[in-house]
């Protein structure tokens, strides 16, 4: 495996591209809300990436090895929808919870983060759900450090989602990003502690749990891209990509919007 050491260069166009991801969430924020499409959500997106940013939105047509073309700019997983979730004509309704994925390209470089939204007023189950994913992925971005292993990451993120009864998603994992949408490594959200590759200084990559009020079990849609839980359980999933420093660690797609380590970002009604 090899794994891409960045240059101070290269951190630089990082950070840029990590908090511009980060802004168009904060953009889409106050128009989440019952009523909208995810569709129209992915238009303003769009417009906003491409006109106000000059960002060009890396999963509009993109396609990987056995897939066709991403049909959108942004991925909206809504309720049971784990990830990859099309954008479409369907109305949001109040109690629905929405994870928003936005990866931008910036001067060659990719930022790549999703939060999870409220349309509303959430279900108690639906609210501690999407709380607990927030504080699993801090737990593993906690992990982070020179000399650290990729499994710790896992470890923590597992330990902790399954100490509050929910199941990890095992088929999507995080990876190593720059100027590739997807590079090496694999960052499993499950695993042993003190295994896989040693963290080095400079390495880029995301940390994004996908879990599961349910069984972890996963399925795919007709469209060929839409990731849904098996049993129709709620699926949540917080994403942030992160660089390893000389002595811990940096979240790079952080704006003013961001919700801090001890909280979740609430919709407007």
């Amino acid at each position: 495996m090899t794994i891409s050491i960045k240059s101070k260069a290269e951190i630089t166009n990082m950070r840029v591209a990590g908090r511009l991801a980060s802004e168009v969430l904060d953009f889409i924020t106050p128009y989440v809300k019952a009523g909208v499409t995810t569709e129209k959500l992915d238009q303003l997106c769009h417009d906003y990436m491409i006109e106000q940013q000059g960002t060009i939105p890396a999963p509009l047509n993109y396609a990987p090895p056995g897939y066709k073309p991403f049909p959108k700019s942004i991925c909206t997983s809504v309720n049971h929808q784990i990830c990859h979730g099309i954008p479409g004509q369907k109305l949001l309704k109040n109690g629905d919870i929405l994870n928003i994925d936005i990866t931008v390209i910036k001067n060659g470089f990719h930022g790549d983060t999703s939060r999870m939204f409220f349309v509303g007023k959430p279900s108690i189950a639906a609210k501690r759900l999407v709380e607990i994913t927030h504080q699993a992925m801090w737990k593993g971005i906690n992990q982070v450090k020179p000399g650290a292993r990729l499994g710790d990451i896992g470890s923590a993120i597992q330990v902790f989602a399954e100490s509050h009864n929910y199941s990890i998603v095992r088929e999507f994992c995080g990876h190593g990003i720059g100027k590739k949408f997807h590079e090496s490594p694999q960052v499993l959200h499950y695993g042993t502690s003190n295994t896989g590759e040693k963290l080095k200084a400079g390495m880029t990559f995301t940390i994004e749990p996908m879990i599961n009020l349910g069984k972890k079990d996963v399925k795919e849609m007709p469209d060929g891209w839409t990731i849904v839980t098996k049993d129709r359980s709620l699926s949540a999933q917080w994403e942030h990509t992160i660089l390893v420093t000389e002595e811990s660690y940096e979240v790079l797609t952080i704006s003013d919007g961001s919700p801090d380590k001890f909280s979740t970002k609430k919709a407007d009604k």
